[in-house]
């Protein structure tokens, strides 16, 4: 019989360091950190190198920019204001964002800025929960006036500006009409920005003191943050944008005097933390522990049930699954989730060797993390190569496929 290690066959773990080592030999990814976990078994993996030319081999403490997958760790901010009823999920936003109250929306998503009816509601928390605030990252909707204006005020991450500090940051957004309704659609990324104000105002300090008090400390996540110190920079890969056309290696952003050698101005939670595999895997061993690390407790029960199971009624979902499956090109099959709870997809159907009920995101950077209460399993896959190109999406989908191979019981 086969040997099997906390859940994980040997023969399976093999498997997946061979297919990882792959990607890597392939010279597309140059390098890779891969954490799996099950129970109080880890597995870590650290291929390849921290440049594509060579360098510095990649290490289990190799830092990387999580892009998009901070939306499923910053999300928990909010959660602890809900369990302090320091706010309510149909509260009105206006009371701590004024700069949002009385909204208009377009009549057409692709209509002149200023042809808007009147919000039939307010914005609420949970609009902004849930992405369904009204306003957001739409690819169906690029070289639309709203889009354009979006990128024009800079109001999202990427652009050669960085983002303005919070408060002109949340007035700049004011000054727009929203695409549609409050609570009508679902739509990427904005609201996980806006919640990091929102966090910031209610509790009166900065978005990343909070989350430090309260989740990375509480944690022992000692290398999540908005900015990457001194330090440590060494242990940051530039990050590759390579060329779409020719796979060349186009560096997006060093370490030294990058986007994340300093404290930015706005501090994203939509896509601005710097992490480490053991870090996240911390916070999703606690998400799958239903709130507790150790003895401690960092959020309620109910709190993680509502942002792992899917929030989205039919009509909301409709949209996003639009996205993932009209737009499979631009994510490289990502996005076949179905659902989507608070700052983090959910399954709600089987598309892949991933069971219903798995929970978590991947970033634009080469980033993937999720955990599956069904199987007690924590998946985290770092790399320093962009989704500019295939080749991370293809890493992301051998990996899980791979890994749930592995799994024995």
């Amino acid at each position: 019989m086969e040997t099997t290690k906390g859940g994980f066959s040997e023969a399976g773990l093999r498997r997946v360091r061979d297919v990882l080592a792959r990607h890597v030999d392939s010279g597309r990814i140059p390098g890779l950190v891969a954490l799996i976990g099950r129970g109080d078994e880890t597995h870590v993996e650290a291929l390849g190198t921290m440049r594509h030319d060579g360098g510095a081999p990649m290490r289990r403490d190799t830092i990387f920019r999580m892009a998009s997958t901070s939306k499923p760790v910053a999300v928990a901010a909010a959660m602890i204001l809900l369990d302090e009823c320091r706010i309510r999920l149909d509260d009105p936003v206006d009371t701590w964002l004024p700069e949002l109250a009385d909204r208009q929306v377009l009549k057409r998503v692709d209509g002149p800025l200023d042809e808007t009816v009147p919000a039939r509601r307010p914005i609420t928390v949970r609009d902004v929960l849930t992405s369904t605030f009204g306003l957001g990252m739409d690819l169906t909707s690029l070289g639309t006036p709203i889009m354009n204006a979006v990128f024009e005020q800079g109001l999202t991450p990427n652009l050669p500006v960085p983002m303005p500090e919070p408060d002109d940051w949340i007035r700049r957004l004011g000054t727009l009409p929203l695409m549609h309704q409050p609570g009508e659609r679902w739509q990427y990324h904005i609201s996980n920005d806006l919640l990091g104000v929102l966090v910031a105002r209610v509790s009166g300090r900065s978005y990343e003191a909070f989350l430090r008090e309260r989740l990375f400390e509480p944690l022992g996540m000692k290398d999540t943050g908005f900015h990457v110190p001194a330090d440590r920079i060494h242990r940051l890969p530039p990050l590759y944008a390579p060329d779409p056309a020719t796979g060349e290696f186009h560096v997006w952003d060093e370490a030294e005097g990058g986007r994340h050698s300093a404290p930015p101005a706005f501090q994203s939670g939509g896509g601005g933390l710097n992490s480490t595999a053991d870090d996240y895997h911390a916070y999703f061993r606690m998400l799958l522990n239903r709130g507790t690390h150790g003895t401690e407790r960092i959020l309620s029960r109910p709190a993680v049930e509502l942002m792992t199971t899917n929030r989205l009624t039919p009509e909301q979902q409709a949209a996003r699954h639009k996205l993932a499956t009209d737009n499979v090109h631009i994510s490289f099959g990502q996005g076949q989730h179905g659902g989507w709870g608070f700052g983090m997809a959910v399954r709600t159907y089987r598309g892949d060797y991933a069971p219903v009920g798995q929970f978590g995101w991947d970033g634009g950077s080469g980033t993937s993390t999720y955990a599956d209460p069904v199987n007690g399993l924590t998946g985290i896959l770092l790399t320093q190569t962009g989704t500019s190109v295939p080749a991370p999406a293809h890493l992301f989908h051998d990996f899980w496929t791979t890994l749930y191979q592995a799994l024995e019981d």
